[in-house]
């Protein structure tokens, strides 16, 4: 009663011993305390997994929010495409980082304090950079996508306009939510690892391929 998390028979174990754990054993075996051990931590990662790549995609949504209008004076995504992509990421990303099989390397590592973060240094650099990396290049595509991409209109054309330069900026500003929405699938794969690439692997490999 007094552990952090209690376990009882299911078979053998007394009502009372079931009622004041939370974990019961349903077929008595003390083997199935490895099997909830690892899939206790994986729920506990994919949580962490989500929240990483769910604050990385408020992040740099919020700022192109913000600058569109601030800058633009117009907001280069619209309410509906903040609501579809909210509706694709809080869903089928979720899903899909939370329904992963757990790993045996779970029970490789040591065991996680209740008072740790659940957003450690690690997430933290993984969400800042690579918010950085896609807040800059949608920010060139803001500025210099029509040089790039071949549009041509000026800064003070509104997207609505029945215009051609009007038309041309309403093709930049879906190009970008398109940018935008492909990053944050390569975001998605990027939050299926929590902790720093292993560079020694990277370098054994290109040392033996040469």
């Amino acid at each position: 009663n007094k552990a952090d998390v209690g376990f009882a028979m299911g078979i053998t174990g007394t009502d009372v011993a079931q009622k004041a754990s939370d974990i019961v054993l349903t077929d008595d075996n003390f083997c199935s305390v490895l099997t909830a051990v690892k899939y206790g931590r994986n729920i506990y990662d994919s949580v962490r997994k989500f929240l990483q790549f769910q604050i990385t995609v408020n992040i740099v949504a919020m700022f192109i929010v913000l600058a569109g209008a601030v800058i633009f004076e117009e907001t280069p995504l619209t309410s509906v495409q903040m609501l579809w992509v909210n509706l694709i990421m809080d869903t089928f990303a979720a899903l899909a980082l939370a329904t992963e099989p757990p790993a045996p390397e779970l029970l490789d590592r040591a065991p996680a304090s209740k008072f740790d973060k659940i957003v450690n240094e690690t997430m933290w650099r993984n969400i800042i950079g690579q918010a950085i990396y896609q807040i800059i290049v949608l920010l060139v595509l803001l500025f210099e996508g029509q040089y790039i991409v071949g549009l041509e209109y000026s800064q003070d054309t509104h997207k609505n306009d029945d215009t051609l330069a009007g038309n041309n900026k309403y093709t930049m500003y879906t190009i970008v939510f398109q940018a935008f929405v492909f990053m944050q699938v390569f975001n998605q794969i990027n939050a299926r690892k929590l902790k720093p690439r292993d560079f020694n692997v990277f370098a054994g490999f290109f040392n033996n391929w040469l």
